[in-house]
């Protein structure tokens, strides 16, 4: 199982791209399209033209993992908005996202909070 923290870097590319494509085929677009390093530990995510699926590459230290998805209704309603290939959001946006919500509309914008005394 995937364990998403506040500490993950976790990186949108902001274009759709090909879901035919495996594993290597998501990393090179991470090295290539995005320069940045898939084995580094930061989250990548992904969506297809029909903004239906949602994919997620993580590498662990010992492998790759490649992790899906779909609606099976609708499409997502939102996506980050950015003018470059890629942007970082945080977890909290992440987990949102995963349940169709837009993280825009939320009443917080920190990762973590200290508890008052």
């Amino acid at each position: 199982m995937l364990q998403v923290t506040p500490q993950m870097r976790i990186l949108v590319c902001m274009q759709p791209i090909d879901f035919r494509k495996g594993i290597d085929g998501i990393a090179a677009v991470c090295r290539n399209h995005l320069q940045h390093d898939p084995h580094a530990g930061t989250l990548f995510l992904f969506r297809n033209r029909a903004k239906c699926t949602i994919r997620i590459l993580s590498y662990d230290g010992q492998g790759f993992w490649l992790c899906t998805k779909r609606l099976s209704k609708g499409k997502f309603k939102w996506w980050p908005e950015c003018s470059s290939d890629c942007t970082f959001i945080n977890s909290w946006k992440l987990q949102t996202l995963l349940g169709n919500g837009n993280p825009s509309m939320a009443s917080f914008d920190e990762d973590w909070r200290k508890i008052s005394h």
